[in-house]
């Protein structure tokens, strides 16, 4: 099979496992109200659709109950999937909610997301990027994170030696995700960048201006090449085992950092969801930021700390079959104050609304979220359009074949994809297509 085609064969299962797990979830969501979606428009609930399942989705239910408005909500992992069979069925939900404003960039472009203007208080969210960042070709403001994380972290175990700029070994390394393989490795690409050379080159690449063959993002795939090579002296066969390992590791393992056995690993590079993963030994875990610790670091320099973060960002589809009125406040309390206070009462969540926090409130995480003392960058990768993202990920799966192998010939296989879509979005010389990345 050629490679073009083995990309066409992945994409097509993707869809046809997104279109069967629609069929399977639709069943079954349910929320306040009997979920049924018959009536006079009016008694219809609003129709939400989102990442969580399990306990996180426990949560995100006690914070949509505490809005007043009637729902039905369907949780998926495979998020993506599922929202694009439904678009393209012409039934979406009223409100979605991704990761990514690069795939949502897009539902805007073709007129299906109506717009946020007046449902919330932008300055609430920051005076500038990366919370709101702009599309272009998009217009007007279309998404509002509603739950953020802090993605520039290394997790220990208590009790055990706090990591230093010399330590090497026993990574926790899992590829494997529910239609999004290959993410974890992108975030250490994305961070080594962010730490290694600032925000200003790692906005003009993840906005699609610096060339993928850049010797600065070449570089940051070799360091991670070398990590991988030298893994506590377990050599290439760290990368081959990352291939086959989930990145919350075995169900009721406590996630990878708690997962035991034989080859028990000691450190994760890994966002503030981790604790979810962990379960009940979530406390047991500490952390520290990652730019002592990156492979080619240590990155240490004066000015402000730079943190990779990401988000969930919340979207009003055209279409939803919900009551406009309760659609929009639906949304609205989402993203208020209030509901930003309400969200932090679970103690996994993080906001990016700088009004929610109390005092003291998640300290130093809530810095790297809101604080003026520290510059943010969104995940390269979800501000990407979507064809540019999942070839980053398909090389990267593709790399940890072979991480000392010179990167470059993946590196020009992503940016003729990314020459392809930024004339397919009529983009010139030096125009990003996603502006607003980083602070």
């Amino acid at each position: 099979m050629t490679r073009t085609a083995m990309t066409r064969a992945t994409r097509t299962v993707r869809a046809l496992l997104g279109a069967l797990l629609l069929v399977l979830t639709a069943a079954t969501a349910a929320g306040c109200g009997d979920g049924s979606g018959l009536g006079a428009p009016e008694d219809r609930p609003v129709t939400v659709l989102g990442p969580w399942t399990g306990a996180q989705e426990d949560d995100f239910r006690k914070l949509l109950d505490r809005s007043g408005v009637r729902y039905t909500y369907q949780g998926t992992a495979a998020q993506r999937e599922v929202l694009l069979s439904q678009v393209q069925s012409g039934n979406p939900p009223d409100i979605a909610l991704l990761p990514g404003p690069g795939e949502l960039a897009d539902y805007a472009r073709k007129g299906h997301l109506q717009s946020l203007e007046g449902l919330y208080e932008p300055e609430e969210y920051g005076d500038e990027g990366p919370w709101q960042p702009v599309a272009s070709g998009a217009g007007g403001s279309y998404w509002v994170p509603v739950k953020a994380d802090v993605k520039s972290l290394v997790w220990y175990r208590a009790g055990g030696p706090r990591p230093d700029g010399s330590a090497v070994g026993q990574w926790c390394l899992g590829m494997i995700d529910d239609g999004a393989s290959g993410w974890p490795g992108s975030d250490w690409i994305e961070d080594i960048v962010l730490q290694g050379y600032g925000t200003g080159v790692y906005e003009r690449w993840a906005g699609g201006t610096l060339p993928w063959t850049d010797k600065r993002i070449a570089a940051a795939w070799r360091a991670w090449g070398l990590l991988l090579a030298q893994d506590d002296g377990r050599g290439p066969s760290a990368a081959r085992r990352a291939l086959l390992t989930d990145h919350r590791g075995k169900p009721g393992a406590h996630g990878l950092l708690f997962g035991g056995g034989r080859r028990s690993c000691a450190l994760e590079h890994q966002g503030t969801f981790a604790r979810f993963f962990y379960g009940d030994r979530a406390d047991e875990a500490r952390f520290r930021t990652s730019r002592a610790l990156l492979p080619g670091g240590p990155y240490m320099y004066e000015g402000p700390e730079r943190s990779e973060v990401s988000a969930d960002f919340a979207v009003l589809f055209k279409g939803g079959g919900g009551p406009p009125d309760n659609r929009r406040r639906l949304l609205s309390y989402l993203a208020s104050e209030q509901g930003q206070r309400a969200l932090l009462e679970t103690p996994h969540y993080f906001s990016a609304n700088s009004t929610a926090y109390t005092s003291g409130d998640r300290g130093r995480i809530a810095r790297r979220l809101t604080g003026r003392d520290s510059e943010r960058c969104l995940d390269a990768s979800d501000v990407m359009p979507p064809t540019v993202r999942d070839a980053f990920y398909e090389e990267v799966l593709r790399f940890l074949t072979a991480p000392s192998k010179d990167p470059l010939p993946r590196l020009r296989a992503i940016q003729s994809i990314q020459r392809t879509e930024r004339a397919r979005l009529g983009l010139g010389k030096g125009r990003a297509w996603m502006r607003g990345v980083c602070t």
